[in-house]
């Protein structure tokens, strides 16, 4: 037997996998640089007094695409993409992020970029050849003529976010020229961004919940945290506003948290009150969610308010579980653990698959508010809803319907067994001072308040 050994040297990877690990870094290097390099292009133009468009192409499907066909195959179609935007456009291309392209049109008209936008977007309605293989993708085009709306980069990549996000509105393959009702929608996201923190720190918000009624018990038994926060020039800004600049700007965290410690507070209010219900939900942001301190702060919050378990709700969306499925699962693991009760929303939109969902540790389902209103309009949709409700029954899980207006939807989901449903049907949001008062109550004892809350909120 050896007494000693020779120290052996740490194994060299073979040169095939040095060779791809350093065309990664130069492929991630090069990005970075055509990144930086487009920049300070565009803010030469601004510097030099040119003038021109600017048009920025964004791939909407590209993940789900790179899913299928691989990262390899994908880059070689940005390839052609980039060359395709050379030759069309006979001027400077750039990849920017990802799989953003910015094409900067010096001494173009906004007719004549406009006639490009058109030629890409008939482009992307034919599929592209990549090893044989027919790749269909579709785009969002923003474009913005300079100088004008904006006074340097920054603002131009911002007005071409705007511009890309209006055309996303409009569906597949659109594009969407930056005019003075976008610039408006600008200035108010500026204003939205700049008096946000202020506003929290002075206490200049409303917080209102959106109760959920058991048609099984007869009562009120959860809400949903719901805020709106005042913004100098401008009035109250709701949460479907205010969260997207709060995620671009960088104050999601103040945000949410203070909308957490809220939600936590009426919770501990309600059960020293005395008050019998199931939980009090807020809905959570997919930038906070991954965010690597997140778990540790809700578990801070639990045990300041001294929460038992299932008391307190994080609702997450059904998209977020294709983003990262994985981090995601341990994510909502780790909640579980801390005795966080789970709600999906958005469940049925098709936005990941079933079997993802069923595999994470989520507590309550909630409808897409689409299936409950389109069962006032037709008889096709109440197949799905059915559907739907059995699965999630059979799976033992909660369901909750959202958006119930009318008789005929609450009557119609009870038959089906979902018994927890919210909506204007029952109460509008309520304000936080009333929710103690609402909560456990019947909806014939909570009538009078009720009312007097939807006479309100119309005037």
């Amino acid at each position: 037997m050896a007494l000693f050994k020779k120290k052996e040297k740490p194994q060299e990877p073979e040169p095939a996998a040095r060779t791809a690990a350093a065309g990664l870094k130069d492929q991630e290097n090069q990005k970075q640089s055509d990144s930086a390099v487009c920049y300070s292009r565009l803010e030469a133009q601004f510097l030099m007094g040119c003038q021109g468009v600017v048009l920025k192409l964004y791939i909407d499907n590209f993940k789900r695409m790179n899913d299928l066909f691989g990262h390899d195959r994908c880059e070689r179609l940005l390839e052609q993409i980039l060359t395709y935007l050379e030759q069309k456009g006979g001027c400077a291309v750039y990849r920017y992020v990802g799989v953003e392209f910015i094409v900067i049109m010096r001494n173009r008209t906004m007719g004549e970029a406009s006639r490009l936008a058109d030629q890409l977007i008939e482009r992307f309605d034919e599929g592209w050849d990549v090893d044989g293989v027919e790749c269909l993708c579709s785009v969002q085009i923003g474009l913005c003529s300079y100088p004008g709306y904006a006074e340097n980069a920054g603002d131009m990549m911002k007005c071409l976010d705007l511009a890309v996000a209006r055309a996303a509105e409009l569906g597949s393959n659109q594009y969407i020229a930056y005019d003075m009702d976008l610039h408006k929608r600008f200035l108010r996201r500026q204003a939205i961004a700049r008096y946000m923190g202020t506003a929290l720190a002075n206490n200049e918000v409303e917080v209102r919940y959106r109760p959920t009624y058991d048609t099984e018990t007869g009562k009120f038994t959860r809400a949903e945290f719901y805020m709106r926060i005042f913004i100098q020039d401008i009035g109250m800004v709701g949460s479907v506003e205010f969260l997207p600049v709060a995620e671009d700007t960088g104050q999601i965290r103040q945000v949410e948290y203070y909308a957490l410690d809220k939600a936590a507070s009426m919770v501990a209010k309600l059960l020293a009150d005395g008050k019998e219900f199931d939980s009090i939900a807020i809905p959570i942001s997919p930038t906070l969610l991954m965010q690597g301190d997140f778990v540790q702060e809700v578990g801070q919050v639990i045990e300041r308010y001294k929460l038992p378990q299932g008391k307190l709700a994080i609702e997450v969306d059904e998209y977020m579980v294709g983003m990262d499925y994985a981090n995601m699962a341990g994510r909502l693991q780790a909640l579980s653990w801390l005795g966080v009760e789970l709600i999906l929303n958005n469940f049925g939109s098709g936005s990941s698959g079933l079997m993802k969902i069923f595999e994470l540790p989520v507590n309550t389902l909630k409808f897409n508010r689409m299936f409950v209103w389109e069962i006032e309009n037709t008889s096709k949709c109440e197949p799905v809803v059915e559907g739907l409700v059995r699965i999630a029954l059979n799976m033992n899980k909660k369901l909750i319907a959202e958006g119930v207006e009318t008789a005929k939807q609450k009557k119609f989901l009870e038959r089906c067994g979902c018994t927890l449903q919210q909506g204007f049907y029952y109460a509008p949001t309520m304000p936080e001072k009333q929710l103690p008062s609402l909560i456990g109550t019947s909806l014939e004892s909570a009538r009078s308040m009720v009312e007097q809350e939807k006479k309100e909120l119309k005037r």
